[in-house]
């Protein structure tokens, strides 16, 4: 089923809702459609067709839905790129998916113009103004004298949507989610639109995340307004929550704990709010109690557990869960249970293995797998790493973890040694590699620690060639020109050497044991 239908059927139900709501833009089903319609016009007048990869690089914006759906309507597949990446790391992920087709805000334009030379790229669109790399994109919907009607016929298993996420080597890899699941997916989670009120949902994560990708199909398809925010900000969450009457919200720990530290927090009406969902990275504990202490009443809290490579969500901690109005014993076992992800939904399999393969004993430590029709195609032109993580019909997490009597998941780190700041995953090897090519850098190991704010920070552990160590604020600044700004350390620890295995690996693990509570990141 193409994915583009979850647009067209809704707007048939009721064309004059308004379902977009962005800073003074506020667009109905029609008109939303009008606009997807006239986009997929052009990109087809200059050739795209079915199978094509069509990019796009920019914050959040009505664009973001007019192009999803544009592409979805020519059975092209979307390539949601992160804007905040470097130029080289752009111009990596633009030629690996073989974007023919790009969409982008002006603002990234001068930065990606260079790196298109000897590229697949046909025709750039740019949202925002004019710029010498393309045409204008007002101009061009304008241009699009009869709009596209109708919709490519796809098959269950074409490529829909080409998400990047880091891995465990230096460069991203491609996740392939096909339009039969995405579809489903949303069909599956979310309450069909019927003509009545469904509310209003504050997004704010991007688009390249699937949280945000998700996010954006199952609003279109349930008619619930969305409220979109070019990028996180505190306080505009809240004057959008507070103006917007917002019912329901995702964002990732470290936006929950802005928003909580806000000045505004406290004086900002938030009473409208039923549902705030939070996932993408681990939660401090004390971040989420101080939030079920500090929001109304009327809210619901619930953690959604998922990956890129399982299109979006497999666990979920309830909303009642969350609340602790039992006895103090039923609180006690919440609040442990508050460290959870939660419990599989119903299409979702969970299968911990031990050192041996073997399943693991209940309560036990072992490496977390999952099963699920909703699973990745593979990785885009990766097919050994595809074989790694698709074993046997199950997804290998590389997460480790344990469930308790009753089916609850809980996450004790992650055997990839990936570190998740802020909801964005970050390749430690990436970091290590740069940091090597620091003159006085002999070796390194990069980890993540805990924060409060960021859910984890990166840390460098450096041994220096020569005994006179390089300052720290140098390194940081040497990462700085080569690395986007999540990815750099927020710490130079330095040691004399690294601990390693036997074999050569390095021990992280026990470098996180020993920096966790020695680095000024943990609060």
């Amino acid at each position: 089923m193409n994915t583009y239908l979850l647009l067209d059927i809704a707007a048939s139900i009721m064309p004059e809702q308004e379902i977009v709501t962005c800073g003074d833009r506020r667009l109905s089903y029609s008109e939303l459609t009008e606009r997807t319609n006239r986009l997929a016009s052009v990109l087809s007048s200059y050739g795209a067709q079915p199978g094509d990869r069509i990019g796009f690089i920019a914050t959040g914006g009505s664009e973001t839905l007019e192009t999803f759906f544009a592409a979805f309507q020519l059975g092209a597949s979307i390539v949601p790129i992160n804007y905040r990446a470097k130029a080289d790391e752009l111009e990596y992920m633009i030629r690996d998916a073989g974007v023919k087709w790009l969409v982008i805000e002006k603002r990234y334009a001068d930065l990606v113009s260079p790196t298109l030379t000897g590229t697949d790229i046909a025709k750039v669109i740019c949202i925002g103004g004019h710029h010498p790399i393309g045409l204008e994109y007002e101009e061009a919907l304008a241009s699009a004298v009869i709009p596209m009607e109708g919709f490519a016929d796809v098959d269950n298993s074409d490529l829909a949507i080409l998400l990047y996420t880091s891995g465990t080597t230096n460069r991203p890899k491609g996740v392939m989610i096909t339009y039969g699941q995405l579809t489903s997916y949303v069909m599956n989670h979310s309450e069909a639109c019927d003509g009545t009120p469904k509310g209003s949902s504050l997004i704010c994560v991007p688009s390249y995340h699937i949280a945000g990708a998700t996010s954006l199909c199952n609003c279109i398809y349930s008619g619930r307004r969305m409220i979109l925010l070019s990028q996180f900000d505190a306080g505009s969450w809240l004057q959008a929550v507070e103006k917007e009457k917002t019912t329901h919200a995702f964002l990732v720990p470290t936006m929950l704990s802005q928003v909580m530290n806000h000045p505004a927090f406290t004086s900002t009406d938030m009473n409208s709010l039923e549902s705030l969902s939070y996932g993408a990275a681990p939660m401090p504990l004390p971040v989420i109690k101080k939030a079920i202490e500090l929001f109304p009443d009327t809210v619901s809290f619930a953690n959604a557990f998922g990956m890129t490579e399982t299109t979006s969500t497999v666990c979920v901690l309830d909303p009642e869960d969350h609340k602790l109005n039992g006895t103090p014993e039923e609180n006690q076992k919440k609040l442990e249970r508050l460290a959870s992800v939660g419990r599989p939904l119903p299409d979702v399999e969970i299968l911990i293995l031990n050192e041996d393969n073997e399943p693991a004993a209940p309560k036990s430590i072992g490496n977390v797998y999952v099963r699920t029709a909703k699973a990745m195609k593979g990785y885009w032109n990766r097919p050994e790493a595809s074989e790694e993580t698709l074993v046997n019909g199950w997804v290998n997490t590389n997460d480790m973890g344990w469930m308790d009597e009753d089916g609850y998941l809980f996450l004790c780190g992650r055997s990839s040694d990936m570190v998740i700041r802020g909801g964005e995953n970050i390749s430690p090897a990436e970091i290590e590699s740069v940091l090597m090519d620091h003159p006085g850098v002999a070796d390194v190991a990069v980890i993540g620690v805990p924060s409060l704010e960021w859910g984890e920070e990166v840390v460098a552990v450096v041994v220096p060639l020569n005994p006179q160590a390089p300052p720290e604020d140098e390194l940081i600044s040497f990462c700085s020109g080569r690395l986007a700004s999540y990815k750099r350390p927020s710490k130079i620890e330095f040691a004399a050497e690294l601990p390693r295995t036997s074999t050569g690996k390095i021990l992280k693990r026990q470098l996180r044991e020993q920096y966790d509570g020695k680095s000024s990141i943990k609060q």
